[in-house]
């Protein structure tokens, strides 16, 4: 597995998503789990989650519970993973997604999660999106707090714009190691974000690389896609995460995915080099 530098870490190039383990349409807690430890087996020592990755309101933090307990039964050395999560979404288990980007709840979910994840510190804390009843000033200010009680290892933030990496930066300077935003071959307009995070020193963490939960199905309708596949004998999903890697050196894609059955393939993208002219033709289609 080839590796890329995330803060003083290095993790593996292409990291697992656990979203789709805990939200509409999971899976039994069971394929969650074997999902799980065929990513880590594949190699994958980055595991993205949320507080907000679950269903009901009376299960926040479905999603953290669910990694921490796998883990707990595993093998795998904890000291070897980074386990990402992030605060500042809420699910009041109507379906819809509402934002509190208040430093008090900040602090609290940052506590909260700490406590599911059972660990001293977690190793990269993310505002889950910008909340535009609350300055972002102030919501950041909350993982410098964080970081300097020593509750977090390192931050990141989430679905920002450049505007807004700039000012996260300037506030938190080297306590900010990541920007998490979408990036993949259907949603190809933060590609300028993966210049600016690369000229601070961050990481773009890609979600939703593969473009949604249809995945295949509309990586299947980008022009091209197929037929890159089909000459390296490898499957779309595979093109869309070498694409996404491809797109700067300082790109971890992180995939969401329920079947086990795919992981290894996914995985597999780090050793997939598109060409110049492959990935011309793919990052033309808008």
């Amino acid at each position: 597995m080839r590796l890329r530098r995330l803060g003083a870490r290095a993790v593996s190039a292409v990291g697992v998503g656990g979203m789709s383990m805990s939200t509409e349409g999971r899976p039994n807690c069971a394929q969650s789990v074997a999902t799980l430890y065929a990513a880590l087996e594949a190699g994958a020592t980055l595991i993205d989650t949320a507080d907000s990755y679950h269903i009901g309101a009376d299960e926040v933090g479905h999603n953290e519970l669910l990694i921490q307990r796998a883990l707990a039964q595993s093998s795998f050395a904890r000291s070897e993973l980074v386990i990402a999560t992030k605060g500042g979404h809420i699910r009041p288990g109507d379906g819809t997604w509402r934002i509190d980007g208040s430093p008090d709840y900040i602090a609290a979910a940052a506590r909260a999660s700490l406590s599911r994840l059972k660990v001293d510190a977690i190793d990269l804390y993310y505002l889950h999106r910008p909340d535009p009843k609350v300055p972002l000033a102030e919501s950041v200010g909350a993982l410098v707090t964080l970081h300097d009680e020593g509750l977090i290892k390192a931050a990141g933030v989430s679905n920002v714009n450049d505007e807004e990496i700039r000012l996260a930066h300037s506030i938190l300077g080297d306590r900010l190691i990541a920007v998490q935003n979408k990036l993949s071959l259907v949603h190809q307009g933060t590609t300028s974000g993966v210049a600016l995070c690369n000229s601070l020193g961050l990481s773009f963490v890609a979600r939703s690389p593969l473009g949604s939960k249809s995945g295949v199905l509309s990586l299947d309708r980008i022009p091209g896609v197929r037929e890159i596949a089909r000459s390296h004998c490898v499957s779309s999903q595979r093109v869309a995460l070498a694409w996404a890697l491809a797109a700067g050196s300082n790109v971890i894609p992180v995939f969401g995915t329920t079947q086990p059955s795919t992981v290894f393939d996914s995985m597999a993208a780090t050793d997939l080099i598109l060409d110049a002219d492959e990935i011309e033709l793919l990052t033309a289609q808008k």
